[in-house]
């Protein structure tokens, strides 16, 4: 099919309101915050629901040339210019006739309710084509669609269907069939216990849209058409040609070495911003100012009527920020800001703000530009313009890798050569080629060529006759059948700042010295670990695998829509589909919005090894907020953003309290005296946290002394000291399962801690008198295989499962806990690839490998 014209279309919307679409149904609708719930509606409400946003997408876009009409079958009257020439074709209406749709359109089609009879959806169909045909009589190019919208439970009068699609094929009308719980295979949908009559024109509108010429027809189900419609999607423009010249050289004073083309610019790419929301109020009836008598009051107190609030700016010159020198000029005090002479303020009626504002009427100002700290006044509201000529300049050429993509502003625009001029197209080309070609470079000595650089070039764009110019870059660029030239906005040199700092790997200190060590400058270690994570978050190969099996980029820009821009008109089309908000919210966004929210697992779990390292060898560490000292006076230190700033080359004094708590800490462990905590059936050591002593911040060392000897705190409350915590590991040997979920609830250390009690339980199993905390084990095991399927390790879970096994089955092992988790079945066994995609990840485990294990 021929690609369509941006707007230039009329669409028939052939609705079904016979009395089987009356049929109330449940319809399952989700909530913003996610949860479902179900409404009733009639399967007309149902389907008009996809009318209104197609209606509303007309609506949105605005074009004076997207048209649409609606026409509807099985009404209880009849009119229709078939009917009204030849007779026949009852009960088709034209409800609404073919033009641009606006809010009235919407509000008709809310209108619509079932009717007692039924239609003829061939009838309707010819009548569509027929009215179609007669308005497009003298519109040749302009794109022809119908789409019938019914339950497929009215009989059709299926003889000479054939011409029907002929006419269709000889008009290039598109057809689409939007059937209420009709078959789909993209839904993997069949409806049970369908109607024969229902069934059997299933067949017949698959038969008639099959047998239309370059595919033109469809058939579809409803609740896949409505997924279809409310999909986001990019606003498609068709730029019009704007016609100028380009220019190389100095036409006017050596005409002989200047070249002139006439061409044509157009839009590459256009800015869409999100929708933007008028204020409305209540409009208050007044009977002061409106001659209406009680009566008349009281019908328009029962109306609720908004208007739309209109800005409005009032100007005020603050007396406080001028004086009068000598002469009787006014000169401005420096005391104040510049933007405080002027200063707009809200509608307050003739009262100013405070008693230094004076108002000043509009007409008394005098236009001003700002230059640098002070502002230039201009009486005629703007200085001289250059004496421009219509057109694009060529200035010079340079090399395309000295181009600066940071540099690059605003919209892009093709440029072509005339389509009416060969001789133009021609010249154009030869440009094109050449900036491709570029220019050789060759060796001095040898004259031999090195290379072939391409060119782009610097261009000034006047659009109009005495306009500002616009600086930019022209960039060659080839299409199957017809060269161009992109034009890209570039700033002017003196709105280009240059912002310089201090050099990041050199360093000299208060000597002239040149330091190699130092806390600033990175090492060798450091920057491998840093490119080791850089590499390891690349997303190129990050995406789904394509059919050959090779990984695809994560981002596409084809697929990424701005979330604010859809967003908003999501919420719009709700509004006009579905007239009570309350009873129906908004739904949450469109999948395709947030598809990009989210980063890709494949590339989180290659980094976490990576960010680890880089953690360790960068010694990262959470800077706790420090606490100001307390003034003499009760006031507080306030605490500014740069407090907690890490400061590498300086050590943070520690407080006395803590130092004393330190000494205490560590005598504690090598006291004789130090009493024993009672022993959990395990063997381990329990917390009583009861019988934990701690000095007092402000009671000093002597002080204790004074009253007998130093306590003894108990062992958890000392945080350097943790006996049953290997060294390097999150996870100790004493309460296993408490360290693991309370690392698993920081989030960022899930990989360290699924390794290390993987450790933990195999050295507490591997031990003498391990059958004491069997239980134990057995519950770590399956907190760690339910951890594991859920945050994507499961490849860990199985190697440890394997490991585990081996040792256990060694000698010596432990082949009674092996007993044990086999009894425990599926909960500790193997992760097989069915249940790995259940949760999104992936199992090279097969589920008959999985029970085998269990």
């Amino acid at each position: 099919m021929p690609a369509e014209r941006a707007g230039y279309t009329v669409t028939m919307f052939l609705i079904d309101v016979s009395r089987s679409m009356g049929t109330v149904r449940t319809v399952d609708r989700e909530d913003p915050d996610g949860s479902a719930r179900e409404i009733e509606m009639t399967n007309l409400a149902y389907a008009l629901q996809y009318v209104k946003l197609k209606i509303q997408e007309m609506i949105f876009n605005g074009r004076k040339t997207d048209q649409c009409g609606v026409i509807l079958f099985g009404s209880e009257d009849t009119r229709n210019i078939v009917n009204a020439a030849n007779g026949g074709y009852e009960n088709v209406y034209e409800y609404i006739p073919i033009g641009q749709p606006n809010a009235g359109t919407i509000a008709k089609i809310d209108a619509l309710e079932p009717s007692t009879t039924t239609g003829d959806p061939i009838d309707a169909l010819i009548v569509g084509v027929e009215t179609q045909a007669r308005y497009l009589a003298n519109k040749k190019t302009w794109t022809r669609k119908i789409a019938i919208i019914t339950d497929g439970e009215s009989p059709i009068e299926v003889e000479d269907w054939e011409a029907t699609v002929a006419k269709m094929d000889s008009l290039s009308i598109s057809l689409i069939i939007v059937g209420v719980d009709f078959d789909d295979e993209f839904l993997d949908y069949t409806e049970e216990g369908k109607s024969n009559i229902k069934a059997a024109n299933e067949t017949f509108y698959r038969t008639l849209t099959s047998s239309m010429a370059d595919g033109r027809g469809v058939v579809g189900n409803c609740e896949y058409a409505l997924q279809d419609v409310s999909r986001p999607e990019v606003k498609q423009v068709r730029s019009t040609l704007m016609a100028t010249v380009l220019r190389i050289g100095d036409v006017n004073a050596r005409p002989g070495e200047a070249i002139e083309l006439s061409i044509k610019t157009s839009k590459c790419t256009a800015l869409v911003r999100p929708k933007s929301w008028k204020k409305f109020a209540l409009r208050e009836s007044n009977k002061d100012k409106m001659d209406v008598d009680e009566e008349e009051e009281a019908e328009l107190s029962g109306k609720i009527a908004y208007a739309s609030l209109k800005m409005k700016t009032d100007c005020y010159i603050n007396l406080n920020a001028i004086k009068e020198d000598e002469d009787g000029d006014i000169e401005m005090k420096k005391e104040y800001d510049d933007e405080s002479l002027l200063d707009p303020q809200p509608d307050q009626g003739d009262k100013p703000k405070t008693d230094t504002l004076e108002r000043v009427e509009k007409e008394e100002l005098v236009r001003g530009f700002k230059y640098g700290t002070t502002y230039a006044p201009c009486p005629d509201g703007q200085f001289p313009k250059l004496p421009t000529r219509k057109g694009i300049d060529i200035c010079g050429f340079f090399p395309q890798e000295n181009f600066r993509r940071e540099l690059a502003m605003g919209e892009i625009q093709y440029i072509w050569a005339d389509p009416s001029s060969p001789q133009q197209q021609v010249a154009l080309s030869s440009i094109v080629k050449a900036m491709q070609g570029g220019f050789e470079i060759c060796d001095e000595k040898t004259k031999e060529k090195k290379e072939t650089r391409s060119l782009l070039a610097i261009a000034r764009w006047v659009t109009k006759d005495g306009m500002d110019p616009k600086m930019g870059i022209l960039w060659p660029n080839s299409f199957d059948n017809v060269d161009c030239l992109l034009w890209c906005p570039m700033p002017f040199a003196d709105d280009v700042r240059k912002y310089t700092f201090a050099s990041l790997d050199r360093l000299v200190n208060k000597k002239g010295e040149v330091l190699t060590e130092h806390p600033y400058l990175p090492t060798d270690e450091q920057m491998e670990a840093m490119d080791s994570l850089v590499d390891a978050m690349d997303l190129m190969d990050a995406g789904e695998k394509d059919e050959e099996g090779n990984r695809l980029p994560w981002f596409s820009t084809p697929e990424a829509f701005n979330p604010a821009v859809h967003r908003i008109k999501q919420a719009m089309f709700h509004c006009a589909v579905f007239n009570d908000i309350t009873s129906n919210p908004v739904p949450p966004p469109h999948p395709d919005l947030l598809v990009f929210f989210e980063p890709p697992k494949r590339a989180v779990k290659r980094a976490k090894k990576a960010l680890q390292e880089c953690k360790d060898i960068f010694k990262v560490k959470e800077v706790p907020k420090r606490v100001g000292k307390a003034k003499k006076d009760g006031h507080a230190h306030a605490q500014d953003e740069d407090d907690n700033l890490l400061l590498l080359d300086r050590k943070q004094p520690l407080d006395k309290t803590q130092s004393q708590m330190s000494i205490v800490e560590d005598s504690s462990i090598s006291s004789p005296n130090k009493s024993k905590q009672p022993l959990a059936d395990d063997g381990s050591e329990t917390e009583e946290e009861d019988e934990e002593l701690l000095l007092d911040k402000n009671t000093t060392m002597s002080e204790h002394r004074k009253d007998g000897p130093l306590p003894t705190p108990a062992r958890s409350v000392s945080p350097h000291v943790d006996p049953g915590r290997a060294p390097g590991r999150i996870i100790g040997n004493a309460y296993p399962l408490k360290d693991f979920r309370k690392n698993i609830a920081q989030g960022d250390v899930v990989t360290k801690a699924v390794e290390d009690l993987s450790a933990v339980i195999l050295e507490i199993v591997m031990k003498p008198f391990a059958s004491r905390r069997k239980d134990e084990m057995l519950e770590c095991m399956g907190v760690l295989r339910q951890t594991c399927l859920e945050e994507d390790e499961i490849d860990a879970w199985n190697s440890f499962v394997h490991e585990i096994k081996g040792k256990c089955l060694s000698k010596p092992g432990n082949p009674s806990f092996w007993e044990a988790v086999k009894q425990a079945g599926r909960e500790l066994s193997l992760i097989g690839k069915q249940e790995a995609r259940k949760q999104g990840g992936d199992s090279v485990v097969t589920e008959n490998g999985a029970d085998e294990t269990s």
